[in-house]
């Protein structure tokens, strides 16, 4: 058997490095958190080739006297832990490994300036060997700059990525670290060539909604709501702040969802499992929210040594994190109650503005409603084509309009307006005092049924149900009706009543009144297929009955929605606008799309060339 032998120090300090520096992104949060750290209230990162030649990063914070410089260079030495307690972390990091590891593969210069002294120190630091240092002139603060990280173990060096990926991967660090600080002011400036280009300039104090927005996208803080509430623990009050993107303003990828912890970055899995259960019902699953949550709980709650880098933490209740995650997002999302998404799709409504040249099809509509760009120019006025001869078939208009008769002054008040046409069967068009509305009238009415199916199971006892004179028996497989069944007591809270009904088939005896016309086959299908797809949740294990059932409910509401091709009188559609003024969350449907979008007359006059 080979000896024990002790690690020579170089080598301890590149297998500690190995832990926190995988590439200059990692190193630069290593940094920016120490600047944090030292109260500062300006931070400015240089990039050089996204990190590769060089990254510096310069704060105005408390500085470091010529001894102390020398201790933070040693490892397991750190200001950041008064006593013992390791568990009661308050700041960024505590890692005493982090400036002497990095300083062990790549060439380190640290220049430091204690406020109100005459002069600062320099040290430089080639790969773990000083080979500099001396007095430095530089204001109060410190300046650190890596050089050439990984120049001397090529085997880490080679992979790296290319210059722009880890320009993105630097940003992506500051970016979150700057919407966690609203009180610093954050620059970055990345370089290549003798080009120099700033990515990224915010103010210190700048408000919360501000900040996020500015990072994120700027018509984030239009779209979304504000987030503050507290709720006592043992230990101390925990409290949730932020914004949250409406459900109709969301992406493709969860790219965009920020997530704080006691003002660290965090990529946990029970917070994102959190976020996606509060939109269950409100985004269709490839959609993701658009927002930026801030946790803070007292330390004794949450343990963050559960990671090198500190990405990942954990609760001690864990449950009562999640859930007060969810229902404080819910509670803040049902203060938009029935806003959408500002304004139709940009892309979409520049269209109408292009010379006419072909018929309007009802594709135009969709793409408003969707987010999409239409697939084909359309036009906003009709014409027919050069060739065109009286001789050729004619389509028949698909949109119906009430007599144009003046609003109502009781009716001024209405926010959707009132309803004056139906379009494609499909859309319905209201004149309200401050513009034009359009509305999804299936979209609409799949969001007003899911409100009405959520409202009634949630008091007491059972939802109100419609008994079938003749219970329906619906012929599935084994495996579906075992789902089923075993989902049977939760379903019985909202109306539906169903039971085994032999092996393969189940019996349904009484359905939700809210959607007493389904097709009970299909519907049961669909539940099943449902609960098959979302009974196992690959971040946070088994869902939550109750999230199991906002699915379940999502699938039910589609059943009993009016469809789209369906005519509707007058009298209905302005039935539909009043319920949807007084549903929460009627501006989207359960899928995160718009269920109606408004133009301001000053638009519909500029398509015009009135303005």
């Amino acid at each position: 058997m080979a000896q024990i032998r002790r690690l020579p120090s170089d080598l301890v300090n590149r297998i500690a490095a190995g832990e926190v520096v995988e590439r200059p992104a990692s190193a630069l949060k290593e940094l920016v958190e120490n600047a944090i750290d030292a109260g500062a209230s300006r931070i400015a990162v240089a990039l050089t080739d996204g990190g590769l030649t060089r990254f510096e990063v310069t704060d105005d914070g408390c500085g470091m006297s010529r001894d102390d410089m020398a201790l933070a260079l040693e490892r397991h030495a750190t200001s950041k832990l008064p006593d013992d307690a390791i568990e009661m972390v308050s700041t960024l990091g505590f890692r005493g490994e982090a400036l002497p590891s990095i300083a062990s593969v790549a060439r380190l210069t640290i220049e430091s300036r204690v406020r109100g002294a005459e002069d600062g120190w320099r040290m430089v630091l080639d790969h773990g060997e000083l080979v500099e240092e001396g007095p430095a002139a530089l204001p109060p603060g410190t300046r650190v700059r890596i050089e050439n990280l990984f120049a001397k173990i090529p085997a880490r060096r080679k992979f790296l990525r290319t210059p722009r990926s880890e320009y993105i991967a630097c940003l992506d660090i500051v970016r979150r670290l700057a919407m966690a600080r609203p009180e610093i002011a954050f620059t970055l400036e990345n370089g290549a060539e003798g080009k120099t280009r700033k990515a990224l300039a915010t103010q210190a104090d700048e408000p919360l909604a501000t900040r996020v927005s500015q990072i994120i996208a700027r018509e984030l803080k239009d779209n979304a709501v504000a987030i503050d509430l507290a709720r006592e623990t043992p230990h101390g009050a925990m409290r949730l702040t932020g914004i949250a993107g409406l459900p109709t303003y969301n992406r493709g990828v969860a790219d965009h969802q920020h997530l704080f912890v006691n003002g660290r970055p965090v990529k946990d899995r029970l917070l994102t499992g959190a976020v996606r259960g509060a939109y269950s019902d409100m985004l269709a699953r490839d959609r993701h929210a658009v927002l930026a949550l801030f946790l803070d709980l007292p330390p004794q709650d949450v343990d963050v040594n559960v990671h090198p880098a500190k990405t990942e933490v954990r609760f001690r209740d864990a449950n009562g994190v999640r859930g007060f995650i969810v229902s404080g997002l819910r509670q803040a999302l049902a203060t938009g109650d029935r806003r959408s998404a500002n304004g139709p799709d940009r892309k979409a409504m520049e269209r109408w503005q292009q010379e006419p040249a072909r018929e309007e099809t009802p594709a135009a509509l969709r793409s408003i409603f969707e987010g999409r760009d239409w697939t084909a120019p359309q036009a906003r006025v009709s014409e027919p084509r050069p060739e065109w001869t009286p001789q050729q078939p004619q389509a028949l208009p698909t949109g119906r309009a009430e007599e144009a008769a003046p609003i109502p002054e009781e009716a001024k008040e209405f926010p959707l307006g009132i309803a004056r046409g139906q379009v494609a069967n499909t859309y319905i068009v209201a004149e309200a005092a401050d513009g034009l509305v359009l509305v999804d009238q299936h979209a609409a009415h799949e969001r007003l049924v899911l409100e009405r199916l959520k409202s009634a199971g949630a008091g007491e006892g059972v939802a109100r149900s419609q008994a079938l004179l003749v219970p329906a028996v619906v012929e599935m497989d084994e495996a579906d009706c075992d789902r089923l069944e075993d989902a049977a007591e939760g379903l019985a809270r909202f109306g539906l009543s169903i039971e085994r009904f032999g092996p393969a088939a189940m019996l349904v005896r009484a359905v939700p009144a809210a959607i007493a016309k389904a097709d009970t086959g299909k519907l049961l299908q669909d539940l099943a297929d449902d609960i098959a797809k979302h009974g196992k949740n690959e971040d946070s294990g088994a869902l939550l009955l109750s999230e199991k059932l906002e699915y379940v409910l999502a699938t039910m509401a589609c059943h009993g929605s009016v469809r789209a091709g369906r005519v509707l009188r007058v009298e209905e559609m302005n039935a539909l606008l009043r319920e949807m003024e007084a549903t929460p969350r009627s501006g989207q449907c359960n899928h995160g799309r718009p269920t109606w979008v408004k133009l301001s007359m000053e638009d519909v006059e500029k398509l015009f060339g009135r303005h």
